[in-house]
């Protein structure tokens, strides 16, 4: 069966109704019969209708056999952290790695006796000297947020299971409709949905995907103990957003595409980094394991500073200043001073964060226009 009918079709209609459409069930506790004999549903936190039928679609599109959605993509990491880590433990993550997952590792967990040591991924030798016996989990984007680098993800896989450890994958960047880490040796994914999944700017959600049922039973305990759960109403948001993702992830990869092409000709953008382009330096471990090269294209300035990304981004018109990505309007943000602030500036430098960078977030706007767009902002520069 082909990605969009799957996706359209693992989607049920209610068998109570017939409706086609999930109902939400906004609904704090349900009708017992009698103690514990119900109808599968006894209380919100711990089972909703809306939620089980966003939490089987998930599994389903990621080639996983239980899923688990949460009230942001942090909670959803968290809670895998939670799931997988003692004291004493350690994480391997990549070096390039979102801001608030940073933050939460580098400033939570290790709080709690968890080490933390970032590398690049993209190497697999540097990646295998990290290896310690502690190392009880290796935490890997790909692409990474914000320079879109690729890690060979069952090359990883292999591994960290090579050095007992698991391998976690934040597949937000690329989308169920075009990469299924689980399917090469991935143990758990996480996604925000907030970003592609919901698609439209207008909720907060995390989801957790694994196909492990050791794993399964330990994310649901935390699930249900901590309350980090997502509400109905945003559960059937995040499904009606997944309705049309291939077609929008097919839309924001032609059009990422377009304007990756624009800027590398241009003779005020240093360096672009797209997947889909060969001069990409893992292009082709995308193209073996990405169907789509996503929405994101980042790019930093020949003059490295923050004053000229400032000035680029306050001027472009189609291209909103914000933070997030993966909606229908394009958006545009300067990592080093918005969503990598957190993160100290040697290592974002290390990492390919320069002070120029910019990240955009390429909608479903005309590319034409949005290419007009970008090209009158760097007249600014």
């Amino acid at each position: 069966m082909k990605e969009q009918t799957k996706i359209i079709h693992s989607i049920p209609s209610d068998p109570l109704t017939g409706a086609i459409s999930v109902p939400i069930y906004q609904t704090s506790t349900f009708v017992q019969e009698a103690p514990g004999v119900h109808k599968g549903f006894d209380y919100s936190r711990t089972n909703n209708p809306t939620r089980k039928a966003l939490e089987d679609l998930i599994a389903v599109l990621e080639s996983g056999t239980h899923g688990f959605a949460f009230a942001s993509g942090l909670a959803a990491i968290d809670t895998v952290v939670k799931t997988v880590l003692s004291a004493g433990d350690e994480i391997v993550a990549i070096d390039d790695i979102y801001g608030g997952a940073f933050r939460l590792f580098s400033m939570v967990y290790s709080q709690f006796g968890v080490n933390i040591k970032y590398v690049n991924t993209q190497d697999l030798a540097e990646l295998e000297k990290a290896f310690t016996p502690q190392t009880k989990l290796v935490w890997i984007e790909s692409p990474t947020n914000p320079t879109l680098k690729i890690s060979d993800i069952e090359a990883i896989a292999n591994l960290a299971h090579k050095h007992g450890a698991l391998l976690g994958v934040d597949n937000t960047f690329a989308t169920p409709a075009s990469q299924n880490p689980l399917k090469l040796g991935a143990d758990v994914v996480i996604h925000s949905a907030t970003k592609y999944l919901g698609g439209h700017s207008d909720l907060i959600a995390g989801l957790v995907v694994t196909s492990s049922p050791e794993l399964a039973e330990k994310i649901k305990f935390i699930q249900n103990a901590s309350g980090n759960i997502l509400s109905p109403f945003d559960s059937w948001l995040v499904i009606r957003g997944i309705e049309t993702l291939h077609l929008r992830m097919k839309q924001h990869a032609l059009n990422a595409f377009e304007v990756a092409r624009f800027l590398e000709t241009h003779p005020k953008v240093k360096n672009v980094y797209y997947p889909g382009l060969t001069s990409h330096i893992n292009h082709e471990v995308a193209k073996k394991q990405q169907r789509y090269f996503g929405g994101i294209v980042s790019f930093s300035l020949k003059t490295d500073t923050i004053d000229a990304a400032t000035s680029l981004v306050t001027s472009t018109k189609l291209f909103k200043l914000a933070e997030s990505l993966g909606g229908v309007k394009s958006l545009c943000c300067h990592p080093a001073s918005m969503t990598h602030k957190s993160i100290p500036a040697e290592m974002r430098q290390q990492s390919g964060i320069s002070d120029s960078l910019i990240r955009l977030s390429v909608g479903l706007e005309e590319a034409e226009d949005l290419v007009a767009d970008l090209a009158q902002a760097l007249q600014n520069v």
